[in-house]
């Protein structure tokens, strides 16, 4: 995992996890230096990521007062219950189905939830959080927020992307990428994340793309792109692209079985699984 400044009051903690076929998932959590400071997210959980350990680099976990649970998918709760023993003035923001899918792995302890749900703001002590539900994504109980005094936005799987590389994916800038090689990549995440997506009424799904224009934030935070500075007007305009691509078809097990034949010491490289979308390195 990295550890790294985006912004005066925002720190980004990387990671990422390769997909065969598909690329490299960045899994960013991060820190806003708030006068209650809130993480955003809490990392993989994998054995050998120590998300604790990492956040501590960045704030004494003692001092966290908010846990801004962005929904709860195991790729975002992996250092939960760590941080709660460890921070235990911290309070877990989400929503009352958030709550309710957390039970399904542990239970919340609920005396420490605060349910919030889009629309409705947060106070952090120096600055008042506003949550909206992104345009994209894969879990209902999803809610992001904006926040007006860094210009940012923290768009939970929103504007996600694979990257060609574990170092650009856990350490790299968004706005480095090349234009088209992003939006490629952008609607494949798109079509992987949110499967409903071609499904949907365009003119409705353009109403949920509308906010974000409106927030015109200078920074997107998201939890599966390179944090993205400076370029949130094309990554919209890719978000409203998004409305009837084609659905996302994943290798087969005659594609697994090759897959898994290219692993063997000394075996021929594997082909690419039929189907998949190559990402192309930026």
């Amino acid at each position: 995992m990295t550890n790294r400044k985006i912004a005066p009051d925002i720190t980004v903690l990387g990671d990422s996890l390769e997909v065969p076929g598909i690329g490299f998932i960045p899994i960013n959590a991060y820190v806003l230096h708030a006068r209650e400071p809130v993480v955003v997210d809490t990392g993989l959980g994998l054995p050998d990521r120590d998300f604790l350990e990492v956040l501590g680099t960045a704030i004494d976990p003692a001092d966290v007062r908010w846990i801004w649970l962005s929904h709860p998918d195991r790729d975002h709760t992996g250092g939960l219950f760590a941080l709660l023993d460890a921070a235990p003035r911290a309070r877990v923001v989400t929503t009352f189905l958030g709550a309710g899918e957390m039970s399904c792995e542990r239970p919340l302890p609920m005396d420490r939830v605060f349910l919030l749900n889009p629309g409705q703001s947060l106070d952090v002590g120096d600055r008042s959080l506003a949550a909206f539900r992104p345009p994209l994504f894969d879990n209902p109980a999803t809610v992001g927020f904006y926040d007006d005094r860094s210009r940012a936005c923290f768009s939970s799987d929103c504007f996600g992307a694979p990257m060609p590389s574990a170092e650009t994916a856990a350490g790299g800038d968004a706005a480095a990428v090349g234009a088209e090689d992003l939006r490629a990549a952008q609607l494949l995440w798109a079509s992987v994340d949110s499967p409903w997506v071609h499904l949907v009424d365009r003119d409705r799904y353009l109403a949920t793309v509308a906010p974000l224009r409106d927030m015109d934030p200078e920074i997107v935070a998201s939890t599966h792109l390179p944090p993205a500075v400076g370029i949130t007007g094309r990554m919209v305009e890719t978000a409203a692209l998004a409305a009837g691509i084609d659905p996302f078809v994943g290798p087969d097990q005659q594609a697994l079985e090759q897959m898994l034949a290219g692993f063997e010491p000394g075996g021929p490289a594997a082909p690419a699984p039929e189907g998949s979308v190559p990402v192309a390195p930026a």
